[in-house]
């Protein structure tokens, strides 16, 4: 079981509901692990559908040509911080 703090727990909710993830629980996603290839193995389509609910829900834009997409989205724990530090 992973240490989430309420933030990153309702992330991980999202990206599981977002994504279909059917057989995978927010605890059983590690807030460090890699959320692309290794870890939960996302591709660029997940990216693009978790980018416009992450748009959606939190009022801001991840654009798909920003340098920092591969930092932002490296890991649970580091997608959680970008969206609480810019959401609206």
């Amino acid at each position: 079981m992973s240490d989430l703090s309420k933030f990153e727990h309702e992330i991980a909710e999202l990206i599981i509901n977002s994504l279909n993830l059917e057989d995978t629980q927010p605890d059983d996603i590690e807030p460090e692990a890699a959320l692309f290839n290794e870890g939960l193995a996302l591709d660029s389509i997940d990216a693009l559908e978790l980018s416009m609910v992450i748009s959606k829900q939190y009022g801001f834009q991840l654009k798909s040509d920003s340098k920092e997409n591969a930092k932002i989205f490296s890991s649970l724990r580091a997608l959680s911080a970008y969206i609480e530090s810019n959401r609206q």
